[in-house]
């Protein structure tokens, strides 16, 4: 392929992802790396080209003369080989966000290893930081001591070369070029820290721990338990997954990035870099199914930590430290945004919001631990006791639903949260791992749940489970109800509501829109085909549902990244990017269709 940008930008397609378990970074296939937040994934981005061409800030390092693109990762790992064919030679690019010897380094080391393979080809780089969605942040690049620096904020940026011509300090960014023969090596390295010195390693350095870390993502990559029909698939999710945790504490953000587009030049643009109980539970199932215990056990005691704050209430969402937000949504209004997308935000509203189903999510996770082998201690007892008295006294009240939505209603998706929640609970005082006097209590209300949801949320004229009580509107969430256990696979409302929802909200394959009425503002929503996936399994269908897998699997881009949402139209990619939820979907769906 030949990459294109227009008016600065490129498809969301054209992206691959970096990660060292704390950074991030998105490289597009013409080599430009333009989104990049160090020293963590939601620290504010020292490169967003992405959503700012002009002063977002990029890394560039490309040939100087036309080229053919083909990338992809080394096998297992989150290393990026992207090849450049020019007419007078062949280069290759490797790039790694480095790890150390024992995990993360103490530094942000953004590696690009340049290997001439035939031929001769004149390559040239730019390292160009932005201003970090901050009016008042503004880069200043100088020599200091023969080394390239700059100074962005309060991070400090030193850019280590090697057979890449003299490196140029220029104003606000640093540049070179030079002319390659086969057989050479070159290499261009950013080192990024945040309020401390900044450390400058030699290139070999640099070099070895590109070999170090390729080698560290095998080695993690063999951890993973599953060798089914879609084995690529589920490897580059968990890989994916895996970049978009923190290592410090355990969380998985939403996604690596903020306010990439629902709908190309929409205002449905939100900042995920968040990590949601919702997620976080979806892939601790996902995780635990490839028999990764260590990610598992990790998963739970973030969750456990970030609840205990304000239990027995329970938000959404947290910080990535398992903190509460704080601070609300902000716009950047001076930022473009994704072609022209605004606004641009930073922060989430949605953490504020009251979204009983993340209950469910919660008591989910826990009960899926402790079916693998984990033990509950008295304080998390306690801690569980009381939220389940809680999701008792609320599930009656009105919330903003699966979906974050302003209005409040009675959504069947957050009335079947709170169903699973309490019907975890009781699992859980049945087998010993809770103990609470309320447990009779806990039973008569997940049974006065269960009725209120098939006397209240089913529509006789759809033949479906609906978005809302009293409505006869849809939503792809009650697909949920399979995976849950509420609807048992033989039962005949499910298999209705997956034709009624197919029906409504289809778009084409596995494609299906998040719920009524939404088919003129979005994309399609492509964690929703991994559920339909699962619920046509449960309910017998497995052969149509590992078709439609095959489809959705193949919705991924080159490198088998996915975004949240697709157009149906172009099958371009639409939202933040990549999105865990979609990943998590692929992995369920796969290891469910797999399962003996």
């Amino acid at each position: 392929m030949t990459p294109t940008r227009t008016d600065g930008f490129v498809p969301l397609r054209s992206y691959a992802l970096l990660g060292d378990l704390r950074a991030t970074a998105l490289v597009a296939s013409d080599g430009a790396v333009d989104w990049l937040a160090a020293p963590a994934l939601d620290s504010p981005p020292l490169c967003a080209a992405l959503l700012d061409p002009s002063g977002g800030g990029h890394v560039t390092l490309a040939p100087a003369v036309p080229y053919e693109v083909t990338r992809r990762y080394a096998e297992g790992t989150m290393v990026l080989e992207t090849t450049f064919t020019t007419r007078d030679g062949v280069v290759r690019v490797t790039d790694a966000l480095n790890l150390g010897a024992l995990g993360r380094l103490p530094w942000t080391e953004l590696a690009r290893v340049v290997t001439v393979e035939s031929g001769r080809v004149p390559m040239e780089w730019r390292v160009a930081p932005g201003h970090r969605l901050d009016a008042r942040s503004s880069p200043w690049a100088r020599g200091e001591r023969g080394v390239p620096l700059l100074t962005v904020g309060d991070q400090q940026l030193a850019v280590v070369t090697e057979g890449l011509g003299e490196p140029v300090a220029d104003g606000r960014a640093v540049h070179g070029r030079a002319e390659l023969e086969a057989g050479t090596t070159a290499l261009l390295a950013l080192v990024a820290t945040d309020t401390e010195p900044v450390h400058v390693p030699a290139p070999g350095d640099v070099r070895l721990r590109v070999e170090r870390t390729t080698a560290a993502w095998r080695q993690w990559s063999g951890t993973v338990r599953y060798d089914g029909r879609w084995r690529a698939a589920v490897l580059r999710s968990a890989l994916t997954l895996k970049a978009l945790t923190s290592s410090a504490t355990g969380a998985i953000a939403g996604a690596a990035t903020t306010s990439l587009p629902e709908r190309i030049g929409g205002p449905l643009n939100y900042d995920y870099r968040f990590a949601w109980i919702r997620d976080g539970s979806y892939a601790l199932d996902a995780l635990s199914r490839l028999g990764l215990s260590e990610e598992l056990h990790a998963g739970v005691s973030w969750l456990l930590d970030a609840v205990a704050h304000e239990a027995p209430g329970l938000r959404p969402l947290y910080a990535l430290s398992g903190r509460p937000v704080s601070g609300g949504m902000t716009e950047v209004s001076w930022a473009p945004g994704y072609r022209d997308s605004a606004p641009v935000h930073v922060g989430n509203a949605a953490a504020a919001q009251l979204q009983l189903g993340s209950y469910g999510d919660l008591f989910d996770a826990v009960h899926r631990y402790c079916a693998r082998g984990g033990h509950l201690d008295g304080a998390t007892n306690t801690l569980l006791g009381g939220m389940t008295d809680r999701v008792c006294d609320l599930w009656r009240s009105p919330d903003s639903g699966f979906w974050e939505l302003g209005e409040r209603r009675q959504y069947t998706s957050s009335k079947l949260g709170c169903w699973t929640a309490l019907d975890r609970a009781v699992r859980l005082a049945e087998s010993g791992r809770m103990s609470s006097p309320h447990v009779p209590r806990w039973r008569q209300e997940r049974d006065a749940v269960r009725d209120w949801i098939d006397r209240c949320c089913w529509s006789e004229a759809k033949q479906s489970y609906t978005f809302y009580a009293g409505t006869d509107e849809l939503d792809a969430a009650t697909l949920l109800a399979a995976r849950t256990g509420f609807c048992a696979g033989n039962d005949p409302r499910l298999s209705a509501t997956v034709r009624a929802v197919r029906a409504e909200l289809g778009a084409g394959g596995c494609l299906l829109y998040r719920y009524s009425g939404q088919r003129e503002k979005e994309g399609a929503f492509l964690a929703c085909s991994g559920w339909l996936v699962e619920a046509l399994h449960r309910t017998g269908r497995t052969e149509e549902a590992a078709e439609l897998l095959d489809d959705f699997t193949a919705r991924a881009n080159d490198v088998g990244l996915c975004t949240e949402q697709t157009d149906p139209a172009t099958g371009a990619l639409l939202g933040n990017f990549p999105q865990a939820l979609t990943h998590l979907a692929v992995i369920a769906a796969a290891t469910a269709l797999s399962a003996p």
